[in-house]
């Protein structure tokens, strides 16, 4: 597991990568995307074999009540569940200049770095540590950032709390932090999985680059109405014939709070109309797409290319899908799964209730949420404050 051989099997993957991929691809746009993919025909193939899963629950307010069982939807070891734990890990959008500087101390996180830097053909350390802001920011630079800065802090929680990493039963990671959990989960080895999201971030750059689109957080009360303000922010952009007009619901965070992602002019318009469709405050994302959106569409078709090229495994701990917010069952399940998490909504708040509902009286599992940022622990507090009381942050 994660805690006892990463370190060397990086190292002796990376080595024997490096070998073959030793220099950064040179070629820009669906080029380098292309280029990326032959970087990766060593890799080998395999084959889907688990059907769709279809379960998801719809958008809800506050003081809607579960009839569901939320719980036949994860693992609960039977033990004392204050002797488990759950690690959470974040995606784009937490990184920040600096971040990795209080890891430096553990030899381990050092390593990942060294790994990381091979394996990419650039310093992604000095990118971490002094910026600049706007370069790192930049998806095809943000995503292996904060993947490597997260693993990196997996090194601190094995160093101060060993147990932590030991008695972890369920991982879950919020969009790109999704492959960092398949990482932690043996499920997909790290140097795959670094040219694995350098593929994501590339081919989402590009479809970003072919369309006018953002994101936005909005706070709503229990009589907004959110589905049909993107209805009609869509139509409107159809009525003045903006290419490829898109506005939909990308991200459920928590009861009274969603990321919707379109157009510009879809976000625009709703903007101008907050208080027609209930909603209290609306803030744009800085973020150069509308990610988990139909606009992302182009990049589906490349990264599900360079997964196939991995020999993916079982997980050997449970991660749960954005997709549905279940876990996967198995490696054909991921390789089915994980390419329509780019243009499918992240299901983050259903997820937290399949990891964390628990009977009244019941113990919670300790959560760790490790990477750059507290923002996934600020939202389980808003799912569930009970299992908040027992999160802890080790950030990057």
């Amino acid at each position: 597991m994660y805690n006892k051989t990463i370190v060397l099997n990086l190292r002796h993957a990376s080595r024997l990568f490096s070998k073959k991929h030793s220099s950064e691809p040179k070629a820009l746009g669906t080029d380098k995307v292309q280029d990326l993919l032959n970087n990766a025909a060593t890799f080998d193939n395999i084959r889907s074999h688990s059907e769709q899963d279809s379960w998801a629950t719809l958008p809800y307010v506050e003081g809607t009540h579960f009839h569901r069982n939320q719980a036949m939807k994860s693992a609960r070891p039977k033990i004392d569940p204050r002797e488990t734990s759950i690690i959470l890990f974040p995606g784009q959008g937490a990184q920040y200049v600096g971040m990795a500087s209080r890891l430096l101390k553990y030899p381990g996180a050092r390593d990942i770095f060294a790994l990381a830097n091979e394996v990419l053909g650039y310093d992604l350390l000095k990118l971490c540590l002094e910026g600049p802001k706007s370069k790192l920011d930049q998806t095809v630079y943000c995503q292996p950032a904060v993947m490597v800065s997260s693993l990196a802090a997996l090194e601190q929680l094995k160093e101060e709390r060993p147990n932590a990493i030991d008695n972890c039963f369920a991982t879950a990671g919020f969009s790109l932090g999704e492959i960092t959990a398949l990482v932690f989960a043996d499920a997909i080895p790290f140097d795959r999985a670094l040219r694995l999201v350098q593929v994501r971030a590339e081919a989402m750059q590009l479809a970003s680059d072919s369309n006018e689109s953002s994101m936005a957080t909005v706070l709503y009360g229990p009589d907004a109405k959110i589905g049909e303000a993107c209805k009609e922010a869509l139509n409107w952009c159809i009525q003045r014939g903006v290419e490829n007009p898109e506005c939909k619901i990308a991200n459920y965070l928590y009861p009274s709070c969603k990321v919707i992602a379109g157009s510009n002019e879809a976000l625009k318009y709703i903007e101008a109309n907050t208080k027609l469709f209930g909603i209290k405050r609306i803030k744009r994302l800085p973020v150069s797409g509308a990610f988990h959106t139909d606009l992302m569409a182009s990049a589906v078709e490349p990264f599900s290319k360079a997964l196939k090229k991995i020999n993916i495994q079982d997980p050997i701990i449970s991660v749960h899908s954005n997709v549905d917010g279940k876990r996967y069952r198995n490696a054909g399940h991921i390789l089915n799964q994980l390419p329509k998490q780019i243009v499918r909504p992240v299901k983050w708040e259903q997820t937290l209730h399949n990891l964390f509902e628990r009977k009244v009286g019941e113990y919670f599992p300790r959560t760790f949420e490790c990477g750059p940022g507290q923002g996934l622990k600020a939202i389980l507090k808003q799912v569930n404050a009970k299992a908040w009381d027992s999160t802890f942050s080790v950030q990057a």
